[in-house]
């Protein structure tokens, strides 16, 4: 099906207790923000989408956590509410637009409570938590941007190591479930590729 970039006009905006209890484990947060990482992220891909993340319920605490990398942090989890509430450098409101969407092949290869994708998923999340960004690796994370903004191949030595970008850390928490999302190879795989995913569907809008 993939996502228009029109759903962020036509989807109409929820308040989060309107949504959460359509949250399921391993949903996609696709995010246009206009911080300048972000913008960055938008200018390279052509696309509104500059931030994904996954939701993950943790039910001993009654939340719904957000996994996700971010610049200044690396690899990290905050709770739903904290996530649509404010960006990536603590500004309030959230700078832009977030929609809950779903991969269809999660569902079919065993996507829900306590399945065994569910878990492998988990466990590589939160294996990479404090995974941070040096100041080097932040360079490499650039040039990874700017090489897809100009359709180059990437090389090895650019790949990601232990420091991803927001789209990177997602792809490779769903490869942990057989879950490959088409990309062209060029610099990095994108926000914008998950959205173009034809198995990828828009859920809600938050009202942000």
């Amino acid at each position: 099906m993939a996502i228009d970039d029109d759903v962020l006009t036509k989807l109409k905006p929820e308040p989060l207790d309107a949504i959460k209890g359509r949250v399921r484990d391993g949903d996609l947060l696709l995010c246009s923000a206009d911080e300048p990482f972000s913008k960055l992220i938008r200018w390279a891909t052509k696309s509104p989408w500059s931030h994904i993340a996954l939701a993950y319920r943790w039910p001993a605490l009654g939340r719904i956590m957000v996994f996700e990398s971010v610049q200044h942090y690396g690899v990290r989890t905050v709770p739903l509410s904290t996530f649509v509430s404010r960006g990536a450098t603590g500004k309030k409101p959230f700078p832009g637009k977030i929609i809950l969407a779903r991969h269809d092949d999660y569902a079919v290869k065993g996507g829900k409570e306590g399945s065994a994708a569910v878990k492998r998923l988990a466990d590589f999340a939160v294996d990479r938590f404090g995974d941070p960004f040096a100041p080097g690796e932040i360079l490499k994370i650039g040039a990874r941007v700017v090489m897809g903004s100009l359709n180059r191949k990437m090389p090895k030595a650019l790949g990601p190591g232990n420091a991803f970008i927001c789209s990177e850390y997602v792809a490779k928490c769903y490869e942990t479930a057989g879950i490959a999302i088409p990309w062209d190879g060029l610099g990095f795989i994108a926000p914008a590729d998950f959205a173009r995913d034809p198995k990828s569907r828009a859920i809600a809008q938050f009202k942000t």
